[in-house]
């Protein structure tokens, strides 16, 4: 398993819409245990393959809390189904932003149709930090961050200053 350098805010990646997966085998598996280990590295509970470079929809989570056991999902070409009107507000980062957090207000609770490890039709109804995970990680696979759904002024902030951050990054390669 390999850990994979993180796509950082203002990367044009981030914006890109992914592909649908067309086939699930042995090196989309070996991806999955990349991006798990990525993410487990970080520390996150989520990441979409496009904030590894990867344009394809499939993100991974575990939202387990620390002292237990890991519990790793894959979800490849997710779709929300099902979203409930009820609404929660959860603080949220990004591991494509870091040390940056918002609150963001989405449904409460959500289905997902999606492809499994071994490529099995599955549907899972999540709730509280798992739905929130679920909706921030598929909405990059549509190019969305979750500093859209704060207000403008705030995200025009964090652009600024990560535009700021990778002039200087790029300033010191050189």
């Amino acid at each position: 398993m390999t850990i994979k350098p993180l796509i950082l805010l203002p990367d044009p990646v981030l914006r890109q819409r992914s592909k649908p997966v067309e086939r699930v085998d042995d090196a989309l598996r070996g991806f999955a245990d990349d991006m798990l280990e990525t993410m487990y590295d970080a520390p996150g509970i989520g990441l979409a393959a496009i904030q590894v470079g990867e344009p394809l929809r499939m993100l991974v989570i575990d939202v387990s809390k620390e002292e237990e056991e890991k519990k790793p999902q894959v979800f490849i070409n997710p779709r929300i189904v099902k979203n409930s009107d009820e609404r929660s507000v959860y603080e949220e980062g990004c591991l494509s932003i870091p040390d940056y957090y918002a609150e963001v207000e989405r449904p409460s609770s959500i289905t997902v149709e999606y492809l499994d490890r071994d490529g099995s039709e599955q549907t899972l109804q999540a709730d509280g930090l798992a739905a929130t995970c679920l909706q921030h990680e598929i909405d990059h696979l549509d190019g969305v961050l979750f500093i859209d759904h704060i207000s403008k002024l705030k995200r025009d902030m964090v652009i600024k200053k990560f535009t700021k951050l990778a002039k200087q990054r790029a300033a010191v390669r050189l």
